[in-house]
């Protein structure tokens, strides 16, 4: 017997100058980030035979979303046992994938207080002389290593995903949003720029298709209330990524200290903070003051790295960078599922038609790994 032919690729449809043809779909994945290009390309594996669409209301990856922000760290370190076997699954899934930036990188997390495992911190970080200038161990004096952390680029993931979907032969609609509808489908509104720099709709198209995701990242249970009439347990927080302008090396690991990540990143460190809950509905991020100064980073975010400059003297210095308003200092919507600040990724039915995917906080580590419960989840419903 002759083995089967591959699936011949997808179509892409890039902007409003590439006429766009409705038909029908079994499948419509609405959001192109990590976690819905991962949900598309394990639906393409699984089920091969079901015609799928992925949309996108950006570009790939949209700069504007939550994928190209996230942290990009991979560590076992504070996750609970039950989400080991996962996490090593989606270490598995972001190397075999290629083309992410995945390197070794090993993560240290400081801490007051002694406890199992943990050594003093003067002692770890001996091996790195440069922390001298980054870290009081005086102030954290106990730390716990993970050298089986990882570090690599989650919106190299998102692209590189996608383009293994359509290769696979997904359709992929980019400058596009969507809406799900009633009984199933989508409402699409492909956008355009006019010469005033305004987004507009520039045609509307309905598509069947007898599932969708909603893999839109903070959008997604908003999508879901509005579109759908379907209220979720879950939130949305919004977080920023400052910088810190301190050199880091090839071989700098990942620092925790206080609930702050100090990520190192292009010969300097971004600094994730620590997310403590859900904003309100309708609430816009400000900034605040450090020394009567203005400065671009929300209140709470800035009230964190404050009480950190003793452990870490640096964010106390001339390195951290503040910004003079909210565009300054890169940051993006992030979902809480289950409305947690550490709820791991999860997915589930919306109705007979719709499912939610979310990654939130842990998707560097858990995200590929739900995104490919989901993708069986809705082959065995459609086959």
């Amino acid at each position: 017997m002759s083995a089967p032919l591959p699936a011949a690729p997808g179509r892409v449809w890039a902007h409003v100058g590439q006429p766009f043809a409705p038909s029908p779909y079994d499948v419509a994945v609405v959001g192109a980030g990590r976690m819905g290009a991962a949900a598309a390309l394990f639906l393409r594996q699984q089920a091969p035979a079901l015609r799928l669409l992925l949309v996108e209301e950006g570009g790939l990856p949209n700069e504007d979303g939550a994928t190209i922000l996230a942290p990009g760290v991979w560590s076992l370190s504070g996750l609970a046992p039950e989400h080991h076997g996962a996490a090593r699954w989606t270490r598995g899934a972001l190397q075999a994938l290629g083309g992410t930036g995945w390197e070794a990188r090993e993560l240290v997390s400081l801490h007051a207080e002694p406890a199992p495992g943990r050594v003093p911190t003067a002692q770890t970080l001996a091996r790195w002389p440069d922390m001298g200038a980054l870290v009081n161990p005086a102030a954290l004096p106990w730390a716990e290593l993970d050298p089986d952390a990882g570090m690599y680029r989650p919106g190299h993931a998102a692209l590189h995903a996608a383009q293994a979907a359509i290769r696979a032969g997904a359709d992929l609609l980019l400058n596009t949003r969507a809406a799900p509808q009633p009984g199933g489908g989508l409402c699409l509104e492909r956008l355009t720029v006019t010469n005033t720099h305004q987004i507009v709709t520039h045609e509307t198209h309905l598509v069947t298709a007898r599932a969708v995701v909603l893999a839109a990242g903070a959008k997604g249970p908003w999508l879901a209330e509005c579109a759908l009439g379907v209220h979720t347990r879950h939130a949305r927080a919004y977080r920023q990524t400052p910088h810190l302008a301190v050199p880091s090396g090839a071989h700098s690991p990942v620092l925790r200290a206080g609930g702050l990540t100090l990520r190192p990143q292009h010969g300097a460190y971004t600094l994730i903070p620590p997310l403590h809950g859900r904003d309100p509905h309708g609430y816009q991020p400000s900034g605040g003051g450090l020394t009567g100064v203005p400065t671009g980073l929300r209140r709470e975010t800035l009230e964190d790295l404050v009480a950190l400059m003793d452990a870490v003297p640096a964010l106390a210095t001339e390195a951290l960078h503040l910004g003079r308003s909210l565009a300054d200092v890169p940051g993006a919507w992030l979902a809480l599922p289950g409305g947690r600040a550490d709820g791991p990724p999860t997915f589930e039915p919306l109705d007979e038609h719709t499912w939610l995917l979310l990654g939130g906080p842990h998707a560097d580590t858990l995200g590929l790994h739900a995104a490919r419960e989901l993708a069986q989840a809705v082959a065995e419903t459609l086959n």
